[in-house]
């Protein structure tokens, strides 16, 4: 099994209710929410997706494949953006929320008005069999699996199957949807694929024809990988319980990657206190850190732990 690299501190007792670690008065000051704090980090973010895109089609190679590679990150991880969009935690303002909700899930290749529901359902039933959609799609089980999923290719063809299923009104199996939502998932997504089709309608127009494969698909394609690699490590491993406390991992990460995400290697914090917004989580990380049992020290650690379990069973 994997293990904890930084274990939780001795003498701390473990509380029965694990949402009543942090006082009230605590919670409070941490979940002040700020249009300025999402506005900067937002910006910022896209500015990476810029220089790095501007760069990647007008640079020499030695700088361009660097370049490539930041431009296809920043892409990728946008679906951090919108995980703390569709939150609305990223922005004090609701309506700045779910606006940028919807374009950094375009950029990303995620629709947030379905990812919206199906999220709410992984943080009410997180790691529970049945219940936690994102227990559809199964952890790797072996080495070659493993770097399936980690090429996400995997990830590529799921969403277009599940884009053009929900794009042609097919919503069967997703239980997370309400029957009052499923109107609006629709057209979201309807609307997210005509956005597509207008920018390459337009770029063609332009005598671009390959301006959204060159600035968009490829780099998201290059980025993907690190994405998956990211993601792995927030439950897998964990138990299948539902005690926050355990069922979670937070990964202790280099400042600039935990920057584009968001501060979502803070996954343990987030699952316990969703309310608390992106620039709060290293705060309540001080706080919180001795109660959780998988609080460890690098996504390479945590995937070299993966794979080693591979071998163990």
């Amino acid at each position: 099994m994997l293990t904890n690299t930084i274990p939780a501190a001795p003498h701390t007792p473990t509380p029965i209710q694990p949402r009543q670690v942090l006082s009230a008065a605590a919670l409070t000051t941490l979940n002040q929410r700020s249009n300025r704090a999402g506005v900067l980090r937002f910006l910022g973010h896209l500015g990476v997706i810029v220089l790095g895109g501007y760069l990647w089609g007008s640079a020499p190679l030695w700088l361009a494949l660097p370049a490539l590679v930041a431009c296809g990150a920043g892409l990728a991880l946008m679906f951090c953006a919108m995980h703390e969009s569709c939150h609305r935690t990223a922005f004090a303002n609701p309506r700045l929320n779910d606006a940028a909700a919807w374009l950094t899930g375009l950029l990303s290749f995620y629709n947030s008005t379905f990812y919206r529901r199906y999220h709410k359902w992984h943080h009410r039933y997180t790691q529970i069999p049945g219940k936690d959609p994102e227990l559809e799609d199964p952890k790797p089980t072996g080495l070659a699996d493993y770097l399936w999923q980690l090429s996400g290719i995997p990830w590529w063809m799921g969403k277009l199957r599940c884009h053009g299923r929900v794009a042609l009104g097919n919503l069967e199996g997703c239980y997370y949807i309400a029957a009052s939502g499923q109107a609006e998932v629709i057209r979201s997504v309807r609307l997210q694929l005509l956005a597509y089709v207008g920018v390459l309608a337009v770029s063609t127009l332009l005598g671009h024809p390959w301006f959204l494969f060159t600035y968009w698909l490829l780099p998201l394609a290059v980025g993907q990988p690190l994405l998956r690699f990211v993601l792995l490590a927030e439950h897998t491993g964990c138990s299948n319980d539902d005690n926050p406390l355990i069922n979670t991992r937070t990964t202790l990460t280099l400042w600039p990657l935990r920057w584009l995400m968001w501060n979502m290697p803070y996954h343990a914090e987030h699952h316990l206190y969703p309310s608390i917004p992106f620039q709060a989580l290293p705060a309540a990380h001080e706080q919180l850190k001795p109660y959780f049992e998988r609080v460890e020290a690098g996504y390479l650690r945590v995937n070299r732990g993966i794979v080693a379990d591979f071998s163990q069973g």
